[in-house]
């Protein structure tokens, strides 16, 4: 059996890379669900369906948060007792997260299902575009389960020390969605019910086949086995995790905000434009994302064992390789932006013209975004929900909020573009502030 990279390593940036690659790519996979969807609707169905999927996502998505949720809070618990030499106690927790998030989530989706019609009518649909939006949410309901038991599964993978085992899984739920759209909408025709069904599958990959795969017996340091309820311990997963819901529900009322402001300024076509460059940013958030959540069992691992030396190896190199790609990243959506944009846009000038700036202006905040999600994701392993949760909300709500209201009375729509690279910055002197001042604490620097 070839040597793996393990939690207790010492990590150089060729192994650092090596271990965090694999959740990157998955993230990247992830995020294929609703690009994918969003692009044969949109190219293949019409735009009112296309209209649908962005008006029903962000409920979805904001229900998906719980995963993250307790999968950040709870694995940066679980790495903790593995550095501390509690194997039996981690899959002990670990195996009561994975219980209370199946049944919570099989308990919101029962919900949803029902309750879909009234949910799309407070998000504002009604005549054809409601009964769009009830087809394709109610499918997707039904593998809502799955959808977020994967995001929990995502940040326990590299606890596990199996992320090439969960990026497998990953491009398997990836590409079964893709490849069954195509099947679904492009040759049966089946319209917005076949890309929800597309989905629904490749979450239900993504979701179940990691839980046959810890219930067994396997290689990884993490198992399925009787558990109880450790109150003490749930809340403590989901106060540590806390920032990564703040995060993505934070998102979906950003998304209602600029849609209000964008529709004043450049009407649909700049709620349409909008859209795009959501899921165009998808793409690079994911290396993002991904840095932090594979690097992030590492943190807690050598937390646990008071490895102090490690700890400040893995920060200075998570700051530079965060810094390096935010500029890398920016850069190359700079370059693309065109090429990117024409898949979504091509059959309107005017929508292509307007995406392609936006996008060019938007993609200047690459540059500091990932020192502030991988800042979040870092004080979420060291077990300090607080300050994890504070640089998220301020980042992704309140600067945010602030910046889409203010910067279109200078700026006009391009303020709206601009909004975002304001807020980040403005984030990026409070994650900066936090490294500063806890760095005593906790000793990575």
């Amino acid at each position: 059996m070839k040597n793996r990279i393990q939690l207790s390593d010492h990590f150089t940036y060729k192994k650092l890379i090596h271990y965090v690659i694999s959740p990157i790519i998955m993230m990247v996979f992830s995020s294929m669900y609703s690009i994918v969807d969003g692009f044969f609707v949109s190219n293949y169905v019409g735009k009112t369906p296309f209209a649908a999927v962005n008006l029903i996502m962000p409920v979805l998505m904001g229900l998906g948060s719980i995963g993250y949720m307790l999968g950040t809070g709870g694995s940066a618990i679980v790495a903790q007792m593995l550095g501390e030499g509690k194997r039996e106690l981690a899959n002990c927790y670990f195996s009561m997260l994975i219980y209370v998030t199946a049944g919570v989530s099989l308990l919101l989706s029962a919900i949803g299902f029902i309750w879909i019609r009234q949910i799309s009518s407070m998000l504002g649909a009604e005549g054809e575009l409601l009964e769009y939006c009830v087809i394709y949410g109610r499918i997707l309901f039904v593998s809502q389960t799955g959808f977020i038991l994967q995001n929990v599964f995502q940040s326990f993978f590299p606890t596990a020390e199996k992320p090439d085992l969960s990026l497998k899984i990953s491009v398997a739920a990836g590409l079964s969605n893709i490849l069954l759209d195509y099947l679904f909408i492009a040759v049966l025709h089946m319209g917005i019910a076949g890309a929800a069904l597309a989905t629904a599958i490749g979450q239900l990959i993504g979701g179940i086949v990691p839980l046959f795969y810890f219930a067994g017996k396997n290689g990884s340091l993490l198992r399925l086995t009787k558990t109880s309820l450790k109150r003490r311990v749930l809340l403590k997963a989901c106060t540590n995790g806390s920032s990564e819901m703040v995060t993505n529900l934070s998102a979906s009322v950003i998304n209602i905000l600029y849609n209000f402001q964008l529709m004043k300024l450049a009407g649909e076509n700049g709620v349409a434009a909008y859209g795009v460059i959501m899921y165009v940013n998808f793409i690079f958030m994911a290396v993002f994302l991904g840095y932090s959540i594979g690097s992030a069992p590492l943190v807690s691992y050598h937390y646990g064992a008071g490895n102090q030396q490690e700890l400040k190896n893995l920060f200075k190199k998570g700051l530079f390789l965060m810094s390096a790609s935010g500029f890398i990243l920016m850069l190359l959506a700079e370059l693309t932006s065109s090429g990117l944009v024409t898949i979504f846009a091509s059959y309107d000038a005017d929508l292509f013209a307007m995406t392609c700036r936006g996008f060019r202006l938007y993609s200047l905040a690459f540059i500091v975004m990932g020192v502030n999600v991988w800042g979040s994701s870092f004080f979420t392993a060291l077990g300090d929900g607080f300050v994890s949760a504070f640089i998220s909300f301020f980042r992704t709500f309140l600067f945010q909020i602030a910046a889409i209201l203010l910067l279109p009375y200078f700026f006009g729509l391009d303020g709206i573009w601009l909004a975002i690279v304001a807020a980040e910055l403005l984030a990026l002197a409070i994650t900066l502030m936090f490294f500063a001042t806890k760095k005593k604490r906790y000793y990575y620097a």
